[in-house]
């Protein structure tokens, strides 16, 4: 009987892990370039059964620190053109990016004047609260159709170092708030490490894994299935996940705790090996595209103490379970009635949980709760 037969860890670096036939030659810059490349000749959106809109909630969308008072800066996420500026103020703003005069990208050499956005062709400037043009320079008068609202105005927030943006089919005001992690701005934690992958799938499929328990054998190269308590909230989940873990000092209990609020907002305390809180920044670009970054931040007494190996191996051990699952994510469909075994997981539950998150054709939030579930096995 081989090791693997009788229940041994399998190095997911090596097979039977079957992913690992795509990985196995990435290393260093060939592997971060494979992260951000786009995936060609995949299936339409359609084909995939990925045509199903955006789930409405906050998202991250940059770093604070990467948006300075006075700059304008281009981004596209929900497959829209957005325009993000920081006013003189210090408060941040977003509009649709497009001039209602004669269409320039306002995020493209845009300059922001005072606390209001400039257009680089007229110079036409408009208000972030209002979605209203405030000034032309040029004219004796604002036409009346844009001194009313004229363009998309969207909920902006600042937590945990990032910049997030509420996003709602139907502009509906924000139904919660972004939840702060105090490690994220504790001075006795390190800078966030951040690593940066570009999936070519959909969010409701990458939110899936958490609950989908049979995985980590085949992709991960787990000895065994993982056992959770699972948390269902009204707009929020989440699973205490507790295991043994070899490490240089000999096994040791450790305990992965993750959450979400919403589906943009998710979050990991890793506690045992080395005391980790990832910050997973998940936004999507298109219905087939999701940008995604980990930001990791850990106890300086440990990263920068003995143990500072340890908790390096870590996060690159994470990172590396994050390409393994990426693998099938960039050419996965989304199968709307799944053929579900023993040992799946509570998928069905989690799937009637991720409909809150949508709009219903009539224009109402999903609603409806999802029964307790008691620990996963």
């Amino acid at each position: 009987m081989s090791e693997h037969e009788k229940g041994a860890p399998v190095d997911a670096r090596v097979p039977p892990v079957a992913v690992w036939q795509v990985l196995e030659k990435l290393k260093g810059q060939a592997l971060l370039d494979w992260r951000l490349a786009e995936v060609k000749n995949r299936p339409s959106v359609k084909e995939r059964n990925l045509d199903t809109g955006f789930a409405f909630g906050w998202y991250p969308v940059m770093l604070s620190r990467d948006l300075e008072a006075g700059v304008v800066k281009p981004l596209r996420y929900f497959s829209t053109d957005l325009a993000i500026w920081r006013g003189m103020d210090g408060k941040v703003r977003m509009l649709d990016a497009y001039c209602k005069h004669l269409g320039a990208h306002l995020g493209h050499g845009g300059k922001v004047s005072g606390n209001l956005l400039e257009c680089p062709f007229h110079a036409w400037r408009y208000d972030g609260e209002e979605g209203v043009v405030k000034e032309i320079p040029y004219a004796r008068a604002i036409p009346p159709q844009v001194k009313r609202k004229c363009t998309r105005t969207w909920h902006v927030t600042e937590a945990n170092r990032w910049i997030w943006m509420w996003y709602h089919p139907q502009d509906v005001a924000p139904m919660w708030e972004v939840v702060e992690q105090p490690e994220a701005t504790d001075p006795e934690w390190t800078d966030f490490e951040i690593h940066e992958w570009n999936v070519w799938g959909s969010l409701q499929n990458m939110a899936e894994n958490g609950v989908d328990f049979a995985h980590f054998q085949f992709i991960h190269g787990t000895a065994n299935l993982p056992k959770g308590e699972l948390r269902w909230g009204e707009w929020g989940r989440g699973a205490d996940v507790r295991a043994k873990m070899g490490t240089p000092m000999g096994e040791v209990d450790g305990c992965i705790s993750y959450d979400t609020m919403g589906p943009g907002q998710s979050w990991t305390r890793f506690t045992g090996i080395s005391e980790t809180l990832l910050i997973a920044c998940l936004t999507p670009v298109e219905e087939d595209h999701v940008h995604a970054r980990f930001c990791f931040t850990q106890p300086k007494t440990q990263a920068e103490g003995p143990m500072g190996g340890l908790a390096r191996a870590m996060i690159r051990d994470i990172c590396k379970q994050f390409d393994q699952d990426k693998v099938v994510w960039d050419r996965q469909k989304f199968e709307p009635n799944p053929i579900i075994c023993d040992g799946d997981g509570p998928i069905p539950q989690f799937r009637r949980f991720f409909g809150r998150y949508y709009v219903k054709p009539e224009g109402d939030p999903a609603e409806g709760k999802v029964e307790p579930l008691k620990a996963a096995s």
